[in-house]
């Protein structure tokens, strides 16, 4: 049983942060589903925060 690819990769985040804090955006949020959305409005908060102690694994 071999591993599923994955929906984004390492670099893909690292570039979509970098374009966000360029644009002045307020929030970047990374959905399960491969989706990668920059709010540039800064109103809306992320759907699911990822609390402090949290260990995010990509």
């Amino acid at each position: 049983m071999s591993r599923t690819p994955a929906r984004f990769t390492q670099a893909d985040v690292a570039r979509s942060i970098r374009a966000a804090k360029q644009a002045g955006a307020g929030a970047v949020e990374l959905l399960p589903d491969g989706t990668i959305r920059i709010r540039l409005d800064g109103l809306q908060k992320p759907s699911q925060p990822v609390e402090p102690d949290q260990e995010v694994v990509l």
